[in-house]
């Protein structure tokens, strides 16, 4: 197991480094560079709004790569989940700015930012999968939380070269070439996860699905018509988990540097700082996940993040250093109480014939939701000289609408219902029942 969940643990790191480096070069340098015509504001919404199109992608990303999941088995998804995004990542390093080569510029950026998006919305099913399928029952939350710990670890090794690169680099040389780093470095990344994953074996459940010729034919179109509740109230449920994260690492950036005229190196390290607290804490609150269940744990984080982000964002208008890092982090800590737990609670939910398609797709759905327009709507409302209240109350709201979503799905642990949440590996109705089970 531990093998099994380190591999899944890099992959999900590459992948969301690769993901994640995009945003944080969105918030500091691509507007000017690729939108040169527009307006500081316009140049940067325009940044985040390609940033969107990845999301936006993420969800057909894990309708395919979940079919080949759900016909072929979870292998082939960690492999070609994990190329396609590191060859589309190593393509943005090389896209010649707007005044080299005009609209194609922002056209090929566009297209690359959808690539990736496509390649991570299948990377999550698979990895979800490895390790949820190994796993022994009462550890599940436990294994099924190192592709959750997988974004921290992405998004601290894009910072952390970023910052390195920021802090050695005069302004114009980032701005020329520096940012192009980062992405010709996952190229290298891409290769070693290739590495690690090549001898991943297929999972028992999906092996005794192949065995009794019980796969599914058309396995999204079997989640959409027979599921489709279930997927709306997981991609709603996690909206607010996307929203959080994305309004810390990306929005928080982009305006604490350009309307508080917060240093940029002392603005990634608040943020990095909170991004690894939240890793520290992802496998303490699967644990807990395990021992008390998911969906208390999914309610809990749900709901601190409903009454922190008027603070949140207070905390961040003051541009300290120490009080900046301490909003972030309990923002982000909120956020992981529920995303630790995910990783299991969504696999429990579907039926091991339709689990990959059906627990990415209301996964990735989730970031369409919640993540593609966080940072575009956030620094729309954060326009002028006052504080920044109008994306508190944005925040405020998807967190009122995941817990809501939260209040409706099941509990599927087992240690917590007495049921085994794979009951239905050999049965083509859906697992637990989720979608006409009261609430645990």
């Amino acid at each position: 197991m531990l093998r099994l969940a380190s591999a899944a643990l890099a992959g999900t790191a590459i992948e969301f480094y690769d993901f994640f480096v995009y945003g944080t070069a969105a918030a500091l340098v691509l507007g000017p560079l690729f939108f040169p015509s527009f307006s500081p504001l316009a140049g940067t919404l325009a940044a985040f709004a390609t940033f969107g199109v990845g999301f936006l992608a993420r969800p057909l990303g894990s309708a395919v790569f979940g079919h080949i999941g759900d016909r072929y088995g979870r292998r082939p998804v960690l492999l070609g989940s994990l190329l396609l995004t590191g060859l589309a990542t190593v393509a943005v390093g090389c896209v010649p700015s707007y005044a080299s080569i005009g609209i194609a510029a922002p056209l090929l950026l566009v297209l690359l930012r959808f690539l990736q998006g496509f390649g991570l919305g299948g990377e999550w099913g698979g990895a979800a999968l490895l390790t949820a399928e190994h796993a022994p029952e009462r550890r599940r939350g436990l294994w099924s939380s190192f592709p959750q710990i997988g974004p921290a670890v992405g998004f601290l090794a894009a910072n952390g070269l970023v910052l390195v690169l920021s802090g050695s680099l005069t302004d114009a040389e980032f701005a020329a070439w520096g940012w192009r780093v980062p992405f010709w470095a996952a190229g290298l990344l891409a290769l070693a996860g290739l590495w690690l994953r090549r001898s991943v074996e297929e999972t028992p459940e999906f092996r005794a699905l192949a065995e009794s010729g019980r796969r599914a034919e058309a396995p999204f179109a079997e989640v959409v018509r027979g599921h489709w509740r279930l997927l709306l109230l997981t991609g709603g449920a996690l909206a607010i988990a996307y929203a959080v994260f994305y309004a810390v690492t990306t929005w928080a950036l982009a305006y604490a540097t350009a309307a508080l005229g917060v240093d940029r190196t002392v603005m990634l390290g608040c943020v990095m700082a909170a991004v690894l607290v939240m890793g520290l804490a992802t496998p303490v609150l699967a644990v807990l996940g395990d021992r008390w269940g998911r969906r208390p744990l999914c309610l809990a984080g749900c709901a601190a993040c409903l009454v922190w982000m008027l603070p949140f964002v207070a905390l961040l208008r003051t541009a300290d250093p120490l009080l900046m890092t301490l909003g972030c982090t309990v923002a982000l800590v909120g956020m992981v109480t529920m995303f630790a737990v995910v990783g299991a609670y969504l696999p429990e939910l579907y039926a091991p014939r339709i689990r990959c398609t059906g627990a990415a797709v209301g996964y990735n759905l989730g970031g369409v939701l919640g993540g593609a327009l966080t940072p575009v709507v956030a620094t729309a409302l954060a326009e002028g000289s006052g504080p920044p209240w109008g994306v508190a109350a944005y925040l405020t709201a998807i967190a009122v609408v995941s817990l809501g979503c939260f209040a409706l799905l099941p509990e599927t642990n087992p240690a917590v219902t007495g049921v085994r949440a794979d009951a239905g590996a050999h049965a083509d109705t859906d697992a637990g029942a989720a979608e006409a089970a009261a609430p645990a």
